[in-house]
């Protein structure tokens, strides 16, 4: 018996300019070359990097670089620290640099900030590779924290500036700052979180009430994407977390229910329209 179920896909979700930008570029390359090394997967999602993998695409980690040599290797999105410049250097490696420009500005203010002596936080995703990259303008100097708890034992300067990863919360935010000023702390805050983040936010909250239930769709690895099912869930208590359609069954639906389907911003559009097969099926 067929659920009868009616499926839209919220247009303003998937990539980002800059996510576009970097598969853009690799794809270039692994159609003229027919192979490319990529540092870190160059999306948070397992099914798009399985997709270029099958082209050519070979992913490498960082100690993989320092034994390549006279090859092109693409640094992705989330940008990357001044020593894989330095070692690219050394090893005649060419570097396809599809940086966003979002975490370049970012990592030049950060710069600015420790050449000018000042103490900085940076709040974000420990291990996260936007993040090394922008402790790397600090010569790992800066503190990076992922919650206010974490500075609770930490002996902090009495005068700082903060940052954030492009793709946090604006308003956790703006939470931490407003909290770290009443402990009577000098704050310098920068907002350096990315509008196409942040504007997506408000976007999902008027499209997941329109919906019986949201199937957001985003990989595990995603911090975007788990800023984004918070959202969702917030204003949708209905909403599933899936990374890909073989996640889903029936037994999750009602008969006839509106079911709005999203995803992060490494999300891309061909995963979400094989949710929406998946359900149309049911």
């Amino acid at each position: 018996m067929s659920l009868n179920l009616e499926v839209k896909i919220d247009q303003d979700s998937g990539f980002c300019f800059g996510v576009v930008y970097a598969i853009d570029m690799a794809e270039e390359i692994l159609e003229e070359e027919g192979y490319l090394y990529c540092l870190g997967d160059i999306v948070h999602n397992d099914e798009e990097v399985a997709r270029l993998k099958e082209k050519g695409l070979r992913i490498i980690n960082h100690e993989d670089l320092k034994s390549l040599n006279n090859e092109k290797v693409l640094i992705r999105a989330h940008g990357e620290a001044p020593e894989t410049y330095k070692t690219a250097l050394e090893n005649n490696i060419t570097l396809i640099d599809a940086s966003c420009p979002v975490v370049l500005k970012l990592q030049n203010r950060i710069k600015n900030s420790y050449d000018d002596n000042e103490k900085i936080l940076i709040f974000g995703k420990h291990g996260h590779a936007e993040v090394i990259g922008l402790q790397g303008q600090t010569n790992n100097d800066a503190l990076v924290f992922q919650d206010l708890a974490e500075l609770d034992n930490v002996d902090l300067p009495q005068k700082f500036t903060l940052y954030s990863q492009t793709t946090k919360s604006t308003d956790k935010f703006y939470q931490i700052k407003s909290e770290l000023l009443n402990r009577g702390f000098e704050v310098k805050a920068n907002d350096t979180i990315c509008r196409q983040v942040s504007n997506r936010d408000e976007e999902l909250r008027n499209f997941v009430k329109k919906f019986n239930k949201i199937v957001f769709v985003s990989g595990k690895k995603s911090s975007n994407g788990k800023v984004l099912f918070e959202v969702c869930k917030q204003y949708n208590p209905d909403t599933y977390f899936i990374s890909q359609p073989e996640e889903l069954s029936p037994s999750m639906f009602n008969g006839n229910d509106k079911i709005g389907i999203c995803g992060a911003t490494s999300t891309p559009m061909w995963l979400m329209e094989k949710v929406k097969q998946t359900l149309e099926a049911y």
